[in-house]
Order: structure tokens, then C-alpha cells, then sequence
């Protein structure tokens, strides 16, 4: 069930999420400081890929703080946005709802993402 959720959502907007993620890793592993937060990038890219099955848990320390106010004003909010209004988009059909909600866990990863951890969910 994870596989056919997973492909059906590369088709309902999965994949420009990746490719919105990888852009903004590219472009944050333009600098040596930027490395850090592009490698963040490319993971969440990864999940973006194939969401189905996986679970987010937050929690992070003070450096986690930092970074994330950071990337909150540089990258985070306009990512947020973007999920949130494919999430909307999808909800309005019955179909789309689990897509939807896909959609609403990465933007709020987009606004939080160092200190969180992706885990493997056998549900």
C-alpha cells in the first residue's frame, strides 16, 4: 500500500517538492556555511520522494534554534507556503485528502527542519 501511495503521490505534486528542495539545497551549497543546511535540504528531497510510511519527529537543542530561525527567513516560509497551498489543493477532493496531508507535514518540516529526525513507520 506505501508503494501505490508513493507513486501516486509523484504524480500528484511529489516530485516538485523534490525538485523544490533540491533547488534549494543546490543553492545553499553554494558557500561552505551554506553545506550544512544544503545537506538538510537533500534529505528532506529524499522524503519528498516518498513520504508514505515515514514520520517526523521533532525536538533539537539550541543550535537547532539557530539554524532554524535562520532558515525560517531565508528558505523556510516561502517552502511552507508552497506545501500548504498544494495540501489545500488536494484536500478539496476526497481522493486527494492523504495527499493533502502529505503535503501539511512538509510544510510544517519546511519551517523546522534541523533537530528533526524522519523515522520508519510500520502502520
Amino acid at each position: 500500500m506505501r508503494f501505490l501511495g508513493n507513486l501516486l503521490w509523484l504524480l500528484f505534486g511529489g516530485l516538485a517538492s523534490a525538485l523544490g528542495w533540491a533547488l534549494a539545497g543546490a543553492l545553499w551549497c553554494v558557500t561552505i556555511l551554506g553545506i550544512p543546511v544544503g545537506m538538510q535540504c537533500f534529505k528532506f528531497a529524499a522524503l519528498s520522494l516518498c513520504p508514505f510510511g515515514k514520520e517526523v519527529v521533532f525536538g533539537g537543542g539550541a543550535g537547532s534554534v539557530l539554524l532554524n530561525i535562520l532558515w525560517l527567513v531565508l528558505t523556510g516560509l516561502p517552502m511552507a507556503l508552497a506545501h500548504a497551498a498544494w495540501g489545500c489543493l488536494l484536500c478539496v477532493t476526497v481522493i486527494g485528502i492523504p495527499f493533502g496531508l502529505q503535503f501539511f507535514k512538509l510544510a510544517r518540516l519546511s519551517l523546522f527542519p534541523f533537530g528533526s529526525q524522519v523515522r520508519h513507520s510500520f502502520l
